[in-house]
């Protein structure tokens, strides 16, 4: 418990340390505000999620992913953003995590996951990113990452593919589609 602890003091004060060191005039290189829904494959799951801007430097989110067999994976929970550069973001979360799924034996469990992460703009419209983070649920503690590709062809729309590590239904590729409100 105390470990868990610690991991997350340390993420809370490394995204305050990045947000007060963000000049206030400095903006995200990324929109934080949208949807998105995907189709994950082996195992076939479906999910949605959202994020939504609460201040120049932090968003709220939460997701959900299921394959309709009395199973799911949700977080809810904070995150923050920062510039790196022109054209890359730093950003970290801190989730409250349900899960009825493999990673539980089919329990309805409660857990935290705490993540780091980059997103980074390759062109004026493909993105790619990634994050690591650490995740205990059910007294089991993993660590867990995805990498994506996204090509934004419109600034409303955009299709990628993305790749789960070590997640709740273990490694993954993910197809998502993701509309900016």
């Amino acid at each position: 418990m105390l470990k868990k602890a610690l991991i997350a003091s340390a993420l809370v004060l490394s995204s305050q340390a990045a947000v007060a060191a963000t000049p206030m005039n400095t903006m995200s290189n990324f929109s934080y505000d949208y949807m998105d829904v995907r189709i994950g494959l082996s195992p076939l799951t479906y999910g949605a999620g959202f994020t939504k801007s609460i201040h120049p430097n932090a968003h709220i989110t939460g997701r959900i992913d299921t394959e309709f067999d009395h199973d799911w994976d949700a977080a809810l929970g904070v995150g923050f953003h920062a510039p790196i550069n022109n054209w890359a973001d730093l950003t970290g979360e801190i989730l409250a995590r349900s899960s009825k799924s493999p990673l539980t034996n089919d329990d309805d469990k409660f857990g935290v996951e705490v993540n780091i992460g980059v997103r980074q703009w390759l062109g004026p419209q493909l993105e790619v990113g990634g994050n690591l983070g650490h995740l205990s649920i059910d007294n089991k503690n993993k660590v867990i990452g995805s990498v994506y590709a996204r090509f934004h062809s419109t600034e409303l729309f955009s299709v990628g593919v993305e790749g789960r590590f070590n997640d709740a239904y273990d490694d993954q590729a993910i197809f998502t589609t993701r509309f900016k409100f």
